[in-house]
């Protein structure tokens, strides 16, 4: 077990980046950035826009390391650029693909099987900066099924594995 941060969680009712970046920004807003999360086991996050998506089940929460967002721009880059739900701080999340997880945020843990990488789009570059989808590969974050019911909140955590990489 270690102590990580969860610096920010990303919780939107649509997909915004629809359509190819050459088609302009569409609006971001910050209202998709919320202090807590409700994650339902097999479902996803409540209100989110892969919540109890059959196409999604095994990759409805997606999770990131700040360690690897590239910084090309004076602005910081956040949730908002990149669209997954939960921003980390202290674990290299990448790393644990094919394990069990959690997260506890002192409510009790929820647990997480960690899928697949979630690839950068192209939509990086736009959002994100010149060349941003190419740093990212490898780094991008992982596409999670949530296996517990519980509560994600900004704000120090616990971050475990249960179990390690299926061979």
């Amino acid at each position: 077990m270690s102590h990580v941060e969860i610096l920010q969680l990303l919780v939107s009712p649509v997909h915004r980046l629809a359509g190819r970046p050459g088609a302009g920004l569409p609006e971001l807003p910050h209202t998709d950035l919320v202090t807590a999360a409700e994650v339902r086991a097999g479902l996803g996050i409540v209100g989110d826009r892969y919540f109890n998506h059959p196409a999604h089940r095994n990759a409805s929460i997606t999770l990131m390391a700040v360690e690897r967002l590239p910084q090309p721009g004076p602005e910081e880059t956040d949730l908002l650029s990149t669209r997954r739900n939960v921003l980390l701080r202290g674990v290299d999340i990448d790393a644990f693909i094919g394990s069990t997880v959690f997260l506890d945020c002192g409510s009790g843990p929820v647990d997480l099987e960690v899928c697949r990488a979630a690839r950068p789009c192209a939509w990086m570059d736009v959002t994100v900066g010149p060349g941003a989808q190419r740093a990212l590969r490898g780094g991008g974050g992982v596409r999670c099924r949530p296996l517990t019911d519980g509560i994600l909140s900004v704000g120090p955590a616990v971050f475990g594995v249960r179990e390690g990489p299926r061979a």
